[in-house]
């Protein structure tokens, strides 16, 4: 059965969520610095950043239990400062510590937040949640101490579902979790791409990378990088091939050293086959898939490996922290 309020759109505007300048100071700390973005409707977007960086912050501030020093935010189309209750209602949030009633049973616990947040049918609105969130079968009636840390955060994202959120807002979701629970807790994510808009907050950017389709990078209180995560991915100026090569490193060391744009940044010793491990660095546009092959090939050398290595999220990330940083100290960038 699929929640009825996943098929509906109740809001007109473009966007789901607007942030303009948002500031945030804790006492003289400076959590947030100037912040602007809009998410479109249906959107799966991840922010990402180091613990600190801001994203628990930006998420508090969205979702109306946290005022901002200054700025504006706006969530549906309404203004988060103005009618923080209104938003509230439309906002489903799972903070990152999910706290859940230890002895209350899942069933029970549902029903308790639907009736706090006035569900009309709580009986069949807890059961399509519970479904959506595949805790109907195995988890419905257990007591919540008992389950394990990805039920637990099923449970939450349940409850953020309850009262028909359009957006929901997602705090470290996978944090603490094993393998097959990351995995299970990315499906569910997934398959509410286009029917509601999810932001994530997570440090973990294979997360990200997996189930959003577009990122903001926070680093410092700023955002450093805003895009489709393919598209920030072109962005990193350089690639990395990985070689396993039998040849005669200084003939290929100086051959190398002759193409314009390309560098050996790794070499390791030989193994007992006398293979040696290098990493080329080339620009992001140079593709020398062939012209390695021909060099082998030329000169009579034995090659067990190649791969060309694209830009990760970690890249992308590194790339955008050091331009932010340069920009704002004048300093180079050290890691």
């Amino acid at each position: 059965m699929m929640l009825d309020f996943l098929k509906k759109q109740t809001n007109h505007s473009e966007y789901s969520i607007e942030a303009h300048q948002l500031t945030k100071y804790y006492g003289d700390f400076l959590a947030l610095s100037d912040i602007s973005f809009a998410i479109k409707k249906g959107e799966v977007v991840g922010f990402l950043g180091p613990n600190g960086a801001g994203k628990s912050t930006t998420m508090r501030i969205l979702s109306g239990l946290l005022p901002a020093t200054s700025g504006r935010a706006y969530v549906a189309g309404l203004s988060v400062a103005q009618s923080a209750d209104q938003v509230k209602r439309k906002i489903g949030y799972m903070p990152e510590n999910n706290p859940l009633p230890e002895d209350m049973r899942v069933l029970e616990y549902l029903h308790f937040r639907a009736r706090l947040k006035e569900v009309a049918d709580v009986d069949k609105h807890v059961d399509g949640v519970m479904e959506l969130c595949d805790l109907h079968r195995k988890a419905k009636k257990r007591v919540i101490r008992t389950l394990s840390k990805g039920y637990r955060q099923r449970v939450g994202i349940a409850d953020a579902l309850l009262g028909e959120p359009e957006i929901i807002l997602l705090d470290e979701p996978t944090i603490g979790l094993d393998p097959h629970q990351v995995l299970s807790i990315r499906n569910l994510i997934s398959s509410l791409q286009g029917k509601m808009t999810v932001v994530i907050s997570s440090h973990i950017l294979t997360e990200i990378e997996h189930s959003c389709s577009r990122v903001i990078i926070i680093n410092h209180g700023h955002i450093v990088a805003d895009g489709a995560t393919e598209a920030l991915k072109s962005t990193v100026q350089s690639i990395h091939y990985h070689l396993q090569l039998k040849a005669d490193m200084q003939a290929f060391e100086k051959l190398i050293a002759e193409w314009e744009g390309v560098s050996i940044v790794s070499q390791s010793t030989p193994d007992a086959d006398t293979y040696i491990r290098l990493v080329l660095e080339t620009p992001n546009d140079l593709h020398l898939g062939e012209r390695l092959f021909d060099l082998v090939k030329t000169n009579d050398w034995h090659l067990r490996e190649l791969s060309r290595v694209d830009p990760s999220l970690e890249d992308v990330f590194l790339a955008a922290t050091k331009r932010s940083w340069e920009q704002s100290t004048g300093a180079p960038f050290k890691q």
